[in-house]
């Protein structure tokens, strides 16, 4: 399974936001939609990420305020990312060594969409039981060996 199969089924929508956007609206964004990430994006370029990990760093750091900080002061701007061709494969352990929960998805320099760890597991756990139940359908049409008749009933 490919990165495209994910992004095929969450569909196209993509949150966005400036570098020199305020935290404190990045964050009502998100917030308005239930979202953990943001794609930071400055002249038609990714420039960075700001996910719920950033936020809560730097609330960490000043006392539960924002204060006034822009997105750039606090994003990650060397995201780690992949192509829509990369192999789920591929994606789960550069995801875990790095604990990254939001991963852009880039074509040259297009930003495609943006994968979550929970896509991810989603994508895992969804191709696993449609194998295990395509596996119990095949287990249970098993045909008969040639040249064994079936079991006979007693009379």
């Amino acid at each position: 399974m490919k990165v495209s199969d994910i992004l095929r089924v969450k569909g196209g929508t993509l949150y966005t936001c400036q570098p020199e956007e305020s935290l404190e609206r990045a964050v009502q964004t998100m917030s308005d939609y239930d979202i953990g990430s943001l794609a930071v994006m400055d002249h038609g370029e990714l420039v960075g990420m700001l996910t719920f990990r950033e936020v809560i760093h730097t609330l960490a750091k000043n006392g539960g305020a924002l204060n006034g900080k822009t997105v750039r002061t606090v994003m990650d701007d060397h995201p780690m990312s992949c192509t829509p061709q990369t192999e789920l494969d591929e994606v789960r352990p550069m995801m875990l060594e790095r604990h990254t929960r939001y991963m852009p998805v880039m074509d040259n320099r297009m930003l495609m969409g943006v994968i979550s760890f929970y896509d991810v597991a989603k994508a895992v756990v969804d191709s696993q039981n449609f194998e295990n139940k395509m596996l119990k359908a095949y287990i249970r049409d098993w045909p008969e060996e040639e040249g064994t008749a079936p079991a006979e009933t007693a009379k």
